[in-house]
């Protein structure tokens, strides 16, 4: 019990007890003593009662912090304790659930939607200790969903943000109308009229599917053990990752895809600027003008660029004439080294005759995202019993709902016939 509550029972226990006392016309001599002690005693009850709420208050903040940020703590503790090993072997030999594996997927199950075991999002990403290709440890850290799940993602280093969903459809209103101010020409003369405010949906809906097939042998089952859970989640991480990032930007809106931002730029409203010319600096330093006057970005080093690898050995090479600079040190003067992307999964390939690539080019206006991805629920972690039956092996498929859209399309632009050659 807090002391503040003992001193405030304790006054009235007093109150009380004067009450009866000076009540007496001719009080004896013991009952005056007893007044004068308690009149004390309730005098220093209450510098007491003053300094104890000062130092509980100090404790209550505290508290209350603690209080706040305990459900986030608890999440990712629990979900730190989520075994991809229990997953397999539930599939294959049948074995029960437990611990916090079992409590994070009855939660799941709860919400519905699942044929097989479901696994979060959040279990996809690599755990303290595991080691990655380049061989350094990757310890757990509290992140943007997106960037824990696929932390070197073109995506996720282009802006795009993941929205969980758990489940219907999501949209997006964003303001379209183009509403002014107006000065009273004269005393007497009104401002300028109303403008309609006009918004637009975005939809996200879970229309598109994504599946990972893995197939694991009797002796990994048998054999693995701690391997077993790294190994399953980052091979099922990197599929994803990969599979995400080629629809994000270049998917075909055809056979199950969402359509990418950059196939379906005139879909999005998307500025699409055809250069077929040289690729140099100046192509990049207009789309960066273009983003500025129409305030979607206050600097060049707001803007973040995605191109290919063969566009940067291409600028690399091409030197100013009489000086040891190079157009891609022109560009990189302005758009800083982390804003830019490399991908050979999110662009196409270069093409035509001179070889020609595409760049796409975003910002965070507002701190809003440029492409939002939808992940609906769980990945679906379903077993086929019957393909690999004859040799003991597991083959299980991980089914991910997801899509994606563009809010704000003045956040991008594409650039399209950037030449990695020289006019004839």
């Amino acid at each position: 019990m807090l002391e503040s509550v003992k001193i405030t029972r304790r006054q009235s226990e007093i109150r009380q007890a004067l009450a009866g006392l000076v009540g007496k016309e001719k009080p004896t001599e013991d009952e005056v003593r007893n007044i004068e002690a308690m009149d004390l005693e309730f005098r220093q009850n209450e510098t007491r009662y003053r300094a104890a709420l000062i130092c509980e208050d100090t404790e209550r903040r505290e508290a209350g912090a603690e209080l706040e940020t305990r459900s986030g703590k608890e999440w990712a503790e629990l979900m730190a304790g989520f075994e991809m090993r229990q997953v397999a072997f539930a599939l294959d030999e049948g074995r029960a659930l437990s611990g916090k594996t079992a409590e994070i997927v009855t939660e799941l199950r709860n919400a519905g939607g699942f044929r097989g075991i479901p696994v979060p999002w959040a279990a996809l990403e690599q755990r303290a200790g595991e080691t990655i290709a380049s061989g350094t440890p990757a310890p757990t850290q509290t992140r943007p969903i997106i960037d824990r799940i696929f932390p070197d993602s073109a995506a996720s280093r282009m802006g795009a943000q993941m929205i969980s969903i758990d489940a219907g459809a999501v949209e997006w209103p964003v303001t379209t109308s183009a509403v002014s101010a107006g000065w009273a020409d004269g005393e007497l003369a009104n401002v300028a009229g109303p403008t309609t405010y006009v918004t637009t949906d975005r939809p996200l809906t879970p229309d598109h599917n994504l599946g990972v097939q893995m197939r694991i042998s009797r002796k990994t089952l048998k054999q693995a053990g701690d391997a077993l859970e790294q190994a399953v989640r980052r091979d099922m991480a990197g599929a994803m990752g990969a599979a995400m990032d080629r629809a994000v930007f270049i998917g075909t809106g055809a056979n199950g895809q969402p359509l990418g931002v950059i196939t379906g730029a005139a879909t999005y409203g998307i500025t699409s600027t055809a250069v077929a010319d040289e690729v140099t600096w100046a192509a990049f330093r207009a789309a960066v003008v273009r983003f500025m006057v129409a305030n979607a970005a206050g600097s060049p080093d707001a803007v973040r660029a995605l191109i290919r690898p063969e566009m940067w050995a291409y600028l690399d090479g091409l030197l100013i004439d009489g000086t040891a600079v190079s157009e891609w040190d022109r560009l990189l003067k302005s758009i800083p080294a982390g804003n830019i992307a490399m991908t050979t999964n999110g662009l196409a390939a270069p093409a035509g005759d001179p070889l020609a690539v595409s760049s796409l080019l975003t910002t965070a206006a507002g701190g809003v995202a440029p492409i939002f991805v939808g992940a609906w629920g769980a990945v679906d972690v379903i077993r086929d019993p019957f393909t690999d039956a004859q040799s003991g092996g597991l083959r299980i498929t991980a089914l991910a709902t997801m899509d994606l859209t563009v809010a704000r399309p003045a956040q991008l632009e594409v650039l399209t016939g950037l030449e990695l050659a020289a006019a004839a």
